[in-house]
C-alpha cells in the first residue's frame, strides 16, 4: 500500500499547534501555524510508519472526535512510497550474476556496478 490516511488532532496551545495521532502511540509534533503543523504531521507520520512491517489500524474521525471533543481533527494523507524514496537512503547488498565477458568490459571501463544496477532498476520501474 503506497498511500495512507490517518486522522490527527490539532490543538493550539498558545503560540504553537500541537499535533497528535491518537491511533499511533509515539507520534507528536508541533508547528508555529496550521500550515507548518500539517507539514510536520506528514513528516512525523512518514518517519513513524516507514519501517513498520504492518501498519496500525486507522481510527475513524468519529472515534477521534468522541475521544477528543475539544480538539480539531484532520486527515493526514501520505504517499509512503514517495516518502521512503525521499528519506530512506540506506542501501542493501545484492548478489547478481552476469556473463564473464560483460564483467571484463565493464571493469575495463571502470563502471560502477551498484550505480548502474540502481539506474537500470529505476528506469525499469519508471522511477525518477
Amino acid at each position: 500500500m503506497s498511500k495512507v490516511i490517518y486522522p490527527a488532532t490539532f490543538e493550539d496551545d498558545g503560540g504553537t499547534i500541537l499535533v497528535l495521532f491518537p491511533g499511533i502511540p509515539g507520534i507528536a509534533t508541533v508547528g508555529k501555524d496550521l500550515q507548518e503543523a500539517y507539514a510536520m504531521a506528514e513528516e512525523a507520520l512518514g518517519t513513524m510508519l516507514e519501517d513498520m512491517e504492518e501498519l496500525p489500524p486507522v481510527q475513524t474521525i468519529q472515534q477521534i472526535q468522541t475521544e477528543f471533543p475539544h480538539k480539531a481533527v484532520a486527515l493526514i494523507s501520505l504517499d509512503l512510497l514517495a516518502f521512503k524514496r525521499k528519506h530512506n537512503k540506506k542501501t542493501v547488498k545484492k548478489n547478481t550474476s552476469i556473463p564473464a565477458w560483460l564483467n571484463e568490459l565493464a571493469e575495463q571501463q571502470h563502471i560502477n556496478f551498484s550505480q548502474t544496477l540502481t539506474e537500470a532498476l529505476k528506469q525499469k520501474l519508471n522511477i525518477e
